[in-house]
């Protein structure tokens, strides 16, 4: 429906990620205290951390859902105030309903973390296969059909995130050969003051590096806002595309996550190396497949889009350059410090983490796109420059042991 709606998603997208990503990096905090349980052979205290991971999560994104919706027009005017009247309007109409998604979301991501943290990772990607045939069916229907727009998108994502939480909750009810979690009476549920302060011990740091790291995206995007609507348009969709060259290491990082847990919860650090030496080799094989796959299929996939020739350019420039640091840097910066969280040292992989978006993401941006006028290509670059000095720090902390026995 045109680059005023592909921008208005975009932007508030933004926002949305910042939020999933919190909500994501907590349930994450959960699975490595349920995972170390489980290396341990400690049931009891999986399940109960298990039913603290469900209640504090599903609280907490209770609590934003009503923010952002009371909050809803200043928090967007505020951020991306500069932006063409149309592209707010339809920025305030998805918001709405996707801040709505967020308790549902949060609790999807609550459980399936569970089921990843004794090895079910089947289950999870079923049911969001499913949920994603339905959105995506969802979005012709009501974009095409009945012609809502942006509305249509969000009510389509929406109910698929209602789909995907009420699936994953029954099926954490049943008990099965493999599962050493069950989770039942989900609303006599009551805090566990001690287990949820040890979850977001390990949560918190990793939620807060996560946010930051969404906070500089959005700050970045602002940046953007400024060379005009064909950027934000090719900023857009190549976030979209960039997403599926990352796709193998954000897979198999949640494999990082859960195996290096296991194994740090049982005090074998030397299987923790081994493991994290394997999966690495893995994921950089297949980045470097999927990298080049979607560089190939690059053209075909722009044609779908309604894009200017300006902002189609852009997108392609940006997408091959991406791909290129991607096969090179990605792993190191973004997996190896799943290892250390593993092993509860969340504490350095925030501050490295924040210091080097505030330093290069947000700081070389400005430097780069704006002051020197590479404009959005520029921001790109100096995304990629966070990730150099991110590889650099966690490969050292790494090497010096230091991250070992923390758990």
């Amino acid at each position: 429906v045109g680059s005023a709606a592909i921008s208005a998603v975009s932007l508030v997208d933004s926002i949305n990620v910042l939020v999933i990503q919190a909500f994501s990096a907590l349930a994450a905090g959960g699975a490595i205290v349920c995972a170390q349980y489980i290396g341990q052979r400690n049931k009891e205290k999986a399940n109960e951390s298990a039913r603290q991971v469900l209640f504090i999560i599903t609280a907490i994104s209770v609590a934003v859902s009503l923010f952002c919706l009371v909050f809803q027009k200043p928090l967007l005017r505020l951020i991306f105030g500069s932006v063409e009247e149309k592209v707010m309007r339809a920025s305030e109409i998805y918001f709405f309903y996707t801040a709505l998604s967020f308790p549902f979301i949060a609790a999807y991501d609550s459980a399936a973390s569970i089921f990843r943290a004794q090895d079910n990772t089947r289950g999870p990607m079923t049911i969001s296969m499913i949920s994603n045939v339905m959105n995506i069916a969802g979005n012709a229907i009501m974009i095409w059909a009945f012609h809502m727009g942006v509305a249509g998108a969000a009510l389509s994502t929406l109910i698929s995130r209602i789909f995907c939480a009420v699936v994953v909750l029954i099926q954490l009810r049943k008990e099965r050969e493999g599962q050493e979690i069950v989770v039942r009476d989900y609303f006599k549920i009551r805090p566990n003051w001690s287990m949820i302060k040890r979850i977001l011990g390990i949560g918190i740091p990793s939620g807060v590096e996560n946010s930051m790291f969404q906070l500089g995206k959005i700050m970045v995007l602002s940046m953007i806002t400024q060379f005009g609507t064909a950027s934000i348009a090719a900023n857009a969709v190549s976030n979209t595309i960039a997403v599926f060259q990352t796709l193998p290491g954000m897979a198999i990082g949640n494999a990082v996550l859960t195996v290096s847990a296991q194994c740090a919860g049982a005090g074998d650090y030397e299987q923790v190396k081994y493991y994290a030496k394997k999966l690495h080799i893995i994921i950089y094989g297949l980045m470097i497949v999927c990298c080049l796959g979607v560089i190939a299929a690059l053209p075909a996939v722009l044609h779908v889009y309604s894009l200017s020739a300006e902002a189609t350019a852009m997108t392609e420039d940006i997408i091959v350059y991406h791909g290129i640091c991607c096969m090179i840097i990605w792993p190191i910066a973004f997996n190896l410090p799943n290892v250390l969280r593993a092993s509860n040292d969340v504490a350095f992989c925030m501050i490295l983490s924040i210091l080097s978006m505030w330093i290069c993401r947000i700081g070389m941006s400005y430097v780069l796109g704006v002051r020197m006028g590479f404009g959005v290509f520029g921001v790109w670059v100096a995304m990629t420059m966070d990730w150099v000095v991110r590889a650099i720090f966690f490969v050292l902390r790494y090497r010096s042991g230091k991250w070992q026995h923390q758990t």
